[in-house]
């Protein structure tokens, strides 16, 4: 059985990128499934946000891209219900000029999650269309974007999808669009409302039922290296993001 890989991904920064991939993963694990959070992202929220520190870590993410260190030592147990992560810090950043030269550059990602047989994997990537989010689409099945409820949200986006044509085109024919899903949505503005008409008429039944809104417990959680299901499950956002990956779920299965 090979694991499910979805890529979460849009080149913008502070989309809620992050916060869905460990969210989702969260829920994902809650029903049961057995889930990684693959840090593709320099800054490490994924790993921080799930209770690791950046700076203590043996291994990273940039040493599995490398071969300097196996996947499966590299994962780390987090202390969130069922989560396993394989972290990064500040380290990857090198990763884009050092792959550049490499030969099979695109698939270093792709080598590394082989073989392992969690039944998701969840690629939280960086906020650029550069090789670290080449590799994420060339080893992933899925995308998931996250397309935040603001004024320039559609902004990028088609560069997004002409770079998820490309890579189908050549680099991995199998890869498919999972779906967008609108985060940060405040109910009370007009604006939200507009953008989030706007997407549906972009993508269509592309777009996720749930909606993820504002929500001061889900900004907070990272800061405690908690997911919203560990630190307050009954909020909004924790009732929010579990409905999404129970879409997700049915979507994929």
């Amino acid at each position: 059985m090979s694991s499910k890989i979805i890529a979460v991904l849009n080149q913008k920064g502070g989309v809620g990128k992050t916060t869905t991939t460990i969210n989702v993963g969260a829920y994902l694990a809650r029903s049961g499934r057995s889930v990684l959070i693959a840090d593709l992202d320099p800054q490490g929220n994924a790993t921080s946000g799930l209770g690791l520190d950046k700076q203590s870590l043996d291994s990273t993410m940039y040493d599995v891209l490398f071969k300097s260190a196996e996947t499966a030592g590299t994962i780390k147990e987090t202390n969130n219900s069922g989560l396993s992560v394989l972290p990064a810090n500040a380290t990857l950043a090198a990763a884009e000029v050092d792959l550049a030269g490499e030969p099979g550059r695109e698939y270093r990602l792709k080598e590394a999650l082989q073989g392992l047989t969690y039944d998701y994997v969840l690629i939280d990537c960086p906020p650029s269309l550069g090789l670290l989010s080449i590799n994420a689409l060339a080893g992933a099945d899925y995308v998931l974007i996250p397309v935040q409820a603001e004024y320039y949200a559609l902004e990028g986006l088609g560069q997004l999808l002409d770079t998820i044509q490309r890579v189908r085109g050549g680099i991995n024919p199998h890869l498919e669009l999972l779906g967008v899903v609108i985060t940060m949505h405040d109910g009370r503005t007009t604006l939200a409302e507009q953008v989030a008409t706007e997407v549906h008429k972009h993508f269509g039944d592309k777009i996720f039922e749930t909606v993820i809104p504002r929500n001061v417990r889900l900004a907070e959680a990272p800061s405690f290296g908690k997911s919203i299901a560990d630190h307050d499950k009954w909020s909004k956002g924790a009732r929010a993001y579990k409905q999404l990956a129970k879409e997700i779920d049915r979507r994929i299965s």
